[in-house]
């Protein structure tokens, strides 16, 4: 997915769990504020207040004061915990992140978070990166590797086009993440392609899948990650069961839905300044069909030279 420092890739339909907890914590603080959680940096805080002359305010307004300061501290260290915890690189945190978002209801099925627990999104981000934070991450390039929460969208969208044997093609491979997904799920007998313009994130992706448990469907084939222009799809493998782009086209790319099996599906973001996660179905009588899933913000779906430039 190609993405600007500037873009979050989130769903609008979705409201990012930290800052969801850390807002729901603030919330009960702000209704329980006569009886705020106490905490070493509140307990410092009041200490230094009850130390501290008032000029010309009440007693009253200075417990105010020192409640409200309560509060804002103790939804401080709120979130800095959440944040720690989803720094972490071990697969527990991997596993903690699934069950992250299976607890906000983005993942629904166990298949999705069985493939999503087996892939180790560290191996995919940059050293040093907090992989497990639900939020894009820079990978070098003007481009992004997408939030958690919006692969496990795209992964629950198309889990009955990547069956055992199935064909899938991601547009903007990136640095692999999705591809490998794509590749367990259809397994050795199936086929995953990803195509990415930028020649170093393919170099980088290569290796990316090669330290993960999709490694072995690198080495004999069903999974391949290739130098191209997504927009034109990848014709050597189609029909495809699946098709995921991760950035947004002005209009449905035609070359997308040739390549789309009868009973295919594909999931792209169309729009400019407003966008909207598209879910184009093809029908068995080659008609195509095409609902809006959810309002998105992506960066565009454009040249290779465009993206280098910055769009």
């Amino acid at each position: 997915m190609k993405m600007s420092s500037s873009v979050v890739a989130y769903s609008f339909r979705y409201f990012p769990p930290l800052k969801q907890r850390a807002l729901a914590y603030f919330s009960v603080q702000r209704r329980l504020r006569r009886r705020p959680l106490r905490s070493p940096c509140t307990a410092l805080v009041t200490t230094s207040l009850n130390a501290t002359s008032f000029t010309g305010n009440s007693l009253f307004r200075r417990m105010e004061v020192m409640k409200w300061i309560s509060v804002i501290f103790n939804s401080i260290l709120f979130y800095v915990c959440i944040q720690r915890f989803w720094a972490g690189s071990s697969i527990d945190k991997n596993k903690g992140m699934v069950a992250h978002l299976k607890g906000y209801g983005v993942i629904q099925s166990n298949k999705v978070a069985e493939v999503m627990e087996t892939v180790d999104r560290a191996l995919f981000v940059p050293d040093g990166s907090p992989a497990y934070e639900d939020s894009p991450m820079q990978i070098g390039f003007n481009a992004t590797i997408s939030a958690p929460h919006m692969h496990a969208t795209c992964l629950q969208l198309l889990e009955k086009n990547l069956l055992p044997g199935m064909h899938a093609l991601d547009v903007g491979s990136g640095t692999g993440y999705l591809t490998a997904c794509f590749a367990l799920m259809v397994g050795p007998q199936g086929h995953a392609i990803g195509v990415e313009h930028i020649p170093e994130l393919v170099a980088v992706s290569i290796k990316n899948v090669e330290k993960s448990a999709a490694a072995p469907l690198l080495k004999d084939g069903s999974l391949a990650l290739h130098v191209g222009d997504g927009r034109e799809g990848w014709p050597e493998f189609a029909p495809y069961d699946a098709i995921h782009v991760g950035a947004a086209s002005p209009e449905i790319p035609k070359p997308l839905v040739d390549q789309l099996k009868p009973g295919g599906r594909l999931v792209i973001p169309v729009g400019n300044i407003f966008q909207e996660l598209k879910v184009v179905d093809k029908n068995e009588d080659g008609s195509v069909t095409v609902r809006t899933e959810t309002s998105v913000r992506y960066v565009p779906l454009t040249s290779r030279e465009a993206q280098l430039r910055g769009y």
